[in-house]
């Protein structure tokens, strides 16, 4: 097979979702590449954790490390000046008369994977993979499998090329996210998820909890410390 068909390209923000995301590519596809993007976050603790979780796994994960290939940033503030929303201001967090977080970036991952897809175009890579889920979420639409397979239609068509997304963690839970963890790289895999990547909206990585750092309220907190219990009492 030809370097593009055993590629991929991962958006890795430095959350566990990602970093999940990123361990799965590695067992799948011959070569992965990373891509983080600052998009003006108010957690952009996130974008500092990503090269500690990459040394890690380049260390620890030999098999991974042969395949693991060039990181990239992406700099979109505009995004983040457009929005307006909790997630890119000093502002309480909050449900909005739309039953979504105001947390939610509109077109966020619309366009996180329109610029990816460029990126692969350059870098000969047809495989795009992203964290999103719509089992156990705070409810935002570009989440949505329907949305991401229409947009890796578009993005062939606009590209005149395949363009694939997956989107490994769609139909599982956090707790889901959890095993999966464990299954890809063991107890020490759980550990680096713990201690260095960083998923609270917030930004807080001054408290540490038994499923990592965050401020413990947020959604994003809430979702993974709920999904760390239920994946502990299943193993019981």
């Amino acid at each position: 097979m030809s370097p593009s068909e055993t590629s991929a390209l991962v958006l890795f923000s430095g959350g566990q979702d990602s970093t999940v995301c990123l361990a799965w590519a590695l067992e799948r596809h011959a070569r992965v590449e990373t891509v983080g993007i600052a998009y003006g976050q108010r957690h952009a603790v996130e974008l500092d954790v990503r090269p500690r979780v990459l040394t890690r796994l380049r260390r620890e994960w030999p098999r991974w490390a042969v395949r693991l290939g060039d990181d990239h940033m992406l700099d979109i503030a505009t995004l983040g000046a457009i929005g307006q929303t909790a997630m890119t201001t000093d502002t309480a967090i909050e449900m909005t008369t739309a039953g979504v977080p105001n947390t939610f970036v509109p077109g966020r991952n619309l366009v996180f994977f329109t610029y990816a897809a460029a990126l692969g175009y350059r870098r000969g890579i047809h495989t795009l993979i992203g964290g999103m889920c719509e089992t156990d979420y705070s409810g935002y639409p570009d989440c949505r499998n329907d949305t991401l397979q229409t947009l890796a239609k578009t993005l062939s068509l606009g590209m005149a090329r395949d363009v694939t997304i997956e989107t490994p963690l769609m139909w599982i839970d956090k707790a889901g996210t959890w095993a999966l963890a464990e299954t890809l790289g063991g107890s020490g895999f759980v550990d680096l998820i713990v201690e260095d990547t960083h998923t609270c909206y917030l930004g807080d990585r001054t408290h540490r909890h038994v499923w990592g750092y965050g401020c413990g309220t947020c959604p994003a907190c809430d979702l993974r410390s709920k999904g760390w219990e239920r994946w502990q009492k299943g193993k019981t």
